[in-house]
């Protein structure tokens, strides 16, 4: 009998995503040869783009004028510096010289927007928890939306591109 999965709040789940990228973060750090450093690349760079497209479809509007407005487009920012690098990464190989380095930056890029997003008292995710819609639905929405991108980007990345942002 298969289990139903339990309803998982919109934070929760961001958060479970996070957790997983940082363990391939791991993994490829510990990785010597180089088709499993492609593959650990390959599954970060698919992660990461699917979990900024739930963030910038969903989670992000959801937020829009219930949180800091800074904080948001700081984490646009921040996608769109992710999204470069994740571009050039799943352009290379893991023989070209700055291969690791890539994806060390990448790492480091990453853990620092987490950081922003899981800040105890005025982060992100806190600032939405306590803007009060409901995360269960908001989580529900997410759910589905990376599942079908994760079915959809199974078998192929697709080349993420960064966003047209006005910045003047």
């Amino acid at each position: 009998m298969a289990k139903t999965a339990k309803p998982q709040d919109a934070i929760a789940l961001l958060k479970a995503d996070h957790r997983e990228v940082e363990g391939l973060f791991d993994q490829f750090e510990k990785a010597r040869e180089a088709g499993r450093k492609r593959t650990l690349a390959e599954d970060i760079c698919r992660a990461l783009i699917i979990h900024s497209r739930i963030e910038e479809e969903i989670f992000y509007p959801a937020c829009a004028g219930k949180v800091d407005e800074a904080m948001l487009k700081e984490a646009r920012i921040e996608h769109d510096s992710a999204t470069l690098l994740i571009r050039d990464i799943l352009a290379s190989d893991p023989a070209d010289e700055f291969y690791d380095a890539k994806l060390s930056v990448l790492a480091e890029q990453i853990t620092h927007h987490v950081q922003e997003e899981e800040a105890r008292m005025e982060g992100l995710f806190s600032q939405a928890r306590k803007a009060g819609f409901d995360m269960v639905a908001l989580g529900a929405e997410l759910r589905t939306r990376r599942d079908t991108l994760r079915a959809e980007f199974a078998d192929a990345i697709p080349r993420p591109e960064p966003h047209e942002l006005s910045l003047g």
